[in-house]
C-alpha cells in the first residue's frame, strides 16, 4: 500500500472512530435507561445480562432478539421479555414492556415509544407537569400562585430542553473537529512524503 493510500485510510479510521463514539449514544441507545448506557460501551461485543449469549454492537436494536432477556433489543418489540425506558423529559421516567413499543398507542408522554408506528404522538410531558404543579400550588397557596408556579416550572423545562440541544451540538462539533484534524494530518503527511520523494529524485 502506498503512503498516500495509507494516510487516507488512517484519516478514514479517525473519522469513523469519532462518528461511532460521538453519535452512537444518540442513535442506537433507544429505550436504554441513562444509568445503563455504559453497559453498551464496554466493547464491540456485548454480553446478554442473563448470560444466555452475546451480540455485536451493530445488532443492538436491529429488530431480532438475540438475548432471552431482551438486552439487545431495549428499543424494539422483538424480545418478549424486553423493557423500554421512556425518558419523558419534564415528567417522570417510565419503563414499558417491549410489546407496547410501536403498537400505535402513545404510552410515553414524550412519544418515544412510537417512533416507527406511523402515528405522531404529541409531547404531553410539559403539559402533565405544569398541570400537576398548578394543582399543588392551588392547594397550598390559592389561585394567585398558579401562574407563578407554572411560569417557574415552564422556565425550568425550557432550560432542560436547551441543555439537551447544546449537548447534541457539542457532540456534532467534536465529531467535525476530529474529522478536520484527521484531514489536516493527512494533508501534511502527504505533502512531506512528496517533498522527500522530490529530493530523493533530484539527488539521484
Amino acid at each position: 500500500m502506498s503512503t498516500p493510500s495509507l494516510l487516507l485510510s488512517i484519516a478514514r479510521l479517525c473519522f469513523l472512530f469519532s462518528f461511532n463514539t460521538v453519535l452512537f449514544p444518540a442513535s442506537a441507545l433507544r429505550g436504554v435507561a441513562p444509568q445503563d448506557e455504559k453497559y453498551y460501551f464496554d466493547g464491540a461485543v456485548i454480553g446478554c445480562r442473563d448470560g444466555s449469549g452475546s451480540f455485536s454492537r451493530d445488532r443492538l436494536n436491529d429488530g431480532f432478539c438475540d438475548c432471552g432477556d431482551g438486552t439487545d433489543e431495549p428499543g424494539t418489540s422483538a424480545c418478549p421479555e424486553g423493557k423500554f425506558y421512556c425518558r419523558n423529559h419534564g415528567d417522570s421516567p417510565r419503563v414499558l414492556f417491549s410489546s407496547l413499543v410501536n403498537d400505535r398507542i402513545c404510552d410515553c408522554c414524550d412519544g418515544s415509544d412510537e417512533y416507527e408506528s406511523g402515528i405522531t404522538c404529541p409531547n404531553t410531558c410539559r403539559k402533565i407537569i405544569l398541570t400537576e404543579d398548578r394543582k399543588n400550588d392551588h392547594d397550598k397557596e390559592g389561585a394567585n400562585s398558579d401562574t407563578s408556579g407554572a411560569f417557574e416550572n415552564g422556565h425550568r423545562l425550557d432550560m432542560d430542553d436547551l441543555f439537551h440541544k447544546l449537548t447534541g451540538l457539542k457532540a456534532v462539533a467534536l465529531m467535525e473537529l476530529v474529522f478536520v484534524v484527521c484531514v489536516v494530518t493527512f494533508c501534511v503527511c502527504y505533502r512531506r512524503t512528496r517533498t522527500r520523494r522530490r529530493r530523493f529524485t533530484l539527488n539521484y
